[in-house]
């Protein structure tokens, strides 16, 4: 039998025992991202401690997506034509030597939030490069048979450290400090490192030349890369699915993702809980996120009519957002937030696949870079600031509302003015 008969496609983990590659990439990004959400944990509460303000806490999270929004076009055209694979490990490294800064300085007592402004905006001009390099390259360690599948087991780590990163960053933070969360997230890109350095791609991609091929300054590089990064805006952003996709993608980053900016305010002012049931919050998103991410890999990965399962998790999500909103108990908070973190992650996961299916292979890089600038410069740049400005102006239970409803307007929108749901 191959892996294309029912059984098989059920089984959410094939693609590790299929591909060598993948699953040294899988293993290692996966332990690198506990660390990871340690940190994004141990951030959001550390900006809390220092300013009190909530407004402040959305403006940590959003200074460092602005290189994202700035230049993450400008990247994926510099991938299109670049080593996928070596630029990865560059940006891993980098990461590295971030998490070590943070946590010397918040370890010694020298941390501020100007401080964590200009580190938060040197991950993210790092995240620019490496978010688009990493999800253009899962092509070519598995081949577009596996792709939805792969796509999908990321995801499912994603969320797995998602569930493990924050619960260890609050038993880390009660027991040892924050800083900690910090120095434990640089050690764990030890492990994304050394699966990347393993790696053996045995046929180069069709793509590999120098981006400095045919250049020769700084100026003609850029030159080079702005031309491209606007071919690629223009195939993007013409008529048809993709467009259409990319737009509710848009809205559901700016509305949709920055709810979790505000959970450390709705944890500690609304439900009375400190950085351990903030962590508790996180981790219940990241258990829905992970089901949702199983099903994708596994059952829903080679089923027709994925765009209906795609647009019932985008009305679902806003949905269970608005309830969220007004809780005032603990366990319903935590039961909205593992329905939520299903919906949002089924609906992502299934349109990062449906969309790298459907681009032509030569703008891959391109549309991942848009899609990073969505998911995580949009996302974090323009709706984790508004929605902190909201939450200023009123509190924060109504920003999220009012976020849920504009989302919840374009989910609708979109069912009934676009078509390529039905198509995919």
């Amino acid at each position: 039998m191959t892996s294309a008969s029912p059984p098989a496609s059920s089984n959410p983990f094939r693609v590790l025992g299929r591909h060598r590659n993948f699953r040294l990439f899988w293993t290692g990004q996966t332990l690198s991202l506990i660390g990871s959400w340690m940190q994004t944990m141990a951030v959001g509460w550390l900006a809390l401690q220092l300013s009190n303000s909530a407004f402040v806490v959305g403006l940590v999270a959003s200074v460092g997506a602005l290189p994202i929004v700035l230049f993450s076009m400008h990247a994926g055209a510099l991938i299109d034509r670049g080593n996928r694979l070596r630029i990865v490990r560059i940006t891993q490294a980098v990461f590295l030597a971030q998490a070590s800064v943070l946590w010397l300085v918040t370890y010694t007592g020298h941390v501020s939030i100007p401080m964590l402004l200009v580190l938060q905006f040197i991950q993210g001009l790092t995240s620019a490069v490496e978010i688009p390099a990493r999800q253009s390259m899962v092509v070519q360690l598995v081949g577009r048979d596996d792709l939805q599948s792969a796509i999908a087991l990321n995801s499912s780590g994603f969320n797995l450290a998602r569930v493990l990163g924050p619960a260890t960053g609050g038993i880390i933070v009660a027991q040892f400090g924050i800083a900690w969360c910090f120095g434990l997230n640089a050690l764990s890109f030890v492990a994304v490192l050394w699966g990347l350095y393993r790696i053996r791609l045995v046929v180069a991609p069709d793509a590999v030349v120098s981006a400095m091929a045919g250049s020769t300054t700084a100026a003609e590089v850029l030159r080079s890369s702005s031309a491209d990064a606007m071919e690629g805006l223009r195939y993007l952003l013409k008529p048809g699915h993709v467009r259409d996709l990319l737009l509710l993608v848009t809205v559901g980053a700016v509305f949709g993702g920055p709810f979790l900016t505000l959970l450390p305010v709705v944890a500690r002012d609304q439900l009375g809980l400190g950085a351990g049931g903030y962590g508790a919050m996180l981790a219940m998103v990241g258990i829905g996120g992970l089901v949702a991410a199983l099903l994708v890999a596994g059952p829903i990965s080679h089923r027709p009519h994925k765009g209906r399962v795609l647009m019932g998790a985008a009305i679902c999500f806003p949905t269970l957002l608005l309830l969220f909103a007004y809780t005032r108990s603990v366990p319903v908070a935590y039961a909205l937030l593992f329905a939520a973190g299903l919906a949002m992650i089924l609906w992502n996961a299934l349109s990062n696949g449906v969309l790298q299916m459907i681009v032509e292979e030569r703008f891959r890089g391109r549309l991942m870079a848009f899609y990073s600038l969505v998911f995580v410069g949009l996302s974090q740049a323009v709706g984790s600031l508004a929605i902190g400005a909201l939450a200023r102006l009123f509190d924060a239970s109504a920003a999220i509302a009012l976020c849920a409803v504009v989302l919840m307007g374009a989910s609708v929108g979109t069912v009934r003015r676009s078509s390529f749901w039905k198509a995919v």
